[in-house]
């Protein structure tokens, strides 16, 4: 699953496609979100902007969105705090074609 339960919140894993036209959710796999963001993948540009995204869709500040691993790959987990997996799931799943 993409979305686990961690600690105070949830864990969230997101592929990333960088340099896209938007930043969006593109869709879910079994094991990670599709996220499609603006920002190149240099200098951690596309990791802040995958922070900022997901704080931003889940309506929380960026200091409780945190990266666990993935720092220079396309694979990306994130640990939220203060989301639960459903409300995870519901706010980044609406208006997507899953």
């Amino acid at each position: 699953m993409w979305c686990n339960a961690w600690k105070d919140g949830c864990a969230i894993t997101v592929k990333v496609t960088p340099k896209a036209s938007r930043n969006a959710v593109l869709g879910e796999e079994t094991e990670w979100l599709r996220v499609a963001l603006t920002a190149p993948p240099v200098d951690g540009k596309a990791n802040e902007a995958a922070r900022r995204f997901l704080a931003e869709s889940l309506s929380v500040s960026r200091s409780a969105v945190s990266l666990l691993s993935g720092q220079t790959a396309r694979l990306k987990r994130f640990a939220v705090a203060g989301v639960s997996v459903e409300q995870a799931k519901s706010l980044l799943l609406s208006g997507t074609a899953s």
